[in-house]
């Protein structure tokens, strides 16, 4: 497998975009709600070396995986991010967890135009969205406060996802606009099962 450390960050902890039905891997790659995986072996730390991935901290990792191009993935490693940690899987079922920081959660969110698929804990190795590598523009919102917390130009990672770092234990408005379309959904960050893979915004 390619050293995934070299792979490119589309913009860090914030990128945009679309989620669209393509046969059964985009079925496949996203997990449910009672999906949340769990650790299977301790020889997790294997699979960050055999992947390039040690010496990352958490946000690093969960940024690096996001960012793996279409071309690039492989049936070897399989992820998933929940409200508390990302998991990776090997060909084997070996996993390794990594625990999410304390005070923020990681959201992934993919409007879209035509067509989309379930999803509530998102897989960076497996989801796959209809907008990739689009320009949007994104901005969450304290429901309770009306404190703009996330206001950016941003670009959509090549899966078609926007991943967002926010803070923990709040109700948000998030808003997504791509070329004259817009959508403004409902997000909450709060519990430790809180969703992070949002694919119901449809762009109008």
């Amino acid at each position: 497998m390619k050293n995934l450390r070299s792979l490119p960050k589309y913009g860090g902890k914030k990128t945009a975009a679309t989620t669209v039905v393509i046969g059964a891997f985009l079925l496949t790659g996203c997990a449910a709600a009672n999906d949340s995986p769990s650790a299977t072996s301790a020889s997790g730390a294997e699979i960050l070396v055999e992947n390039g991935l040690e010496g990352l901290d958490v946000r690093e990792l969960v940024e690096t995986l996001d960012a793996i191009p279409l071309d690039d993935r492989t049936e070897t490693l399989t992820t998933s991010i929940t409200a508390e940690m990302v998991t990776l899987t090997d060909q084997h079922e070996h996993a390794t967890e990594v625990r999410l920081p304390s005070d923020e959660i990681y959201v992934s969110v993919a409007p879209y135009r035509s067509q989309t698929h379930d999803c509530y804990y998102h897989s960076p190795t497996g989801c796959l969205g209809e907008l990739r590598n689009a320009d949007v523009a994104v901005t969450v919102t304290d429901a309770t406060t009306g404190e703009t917390i996330v206001d950016e130009e941003l670009r959509t990672l090549d899966n078609g996802f926007v991943g967002i770092w926010l803070p923990r234990g709040i109700e948000t408005s998030i808003s997504i606009t791509h070329d004259g379309q817009t959508v403004t959904s409902e997000l909450s960050t709060v519990g430790d099962d809180a969703q992070t893979c949002l694919t119901t915004m449809r762009l109008v």
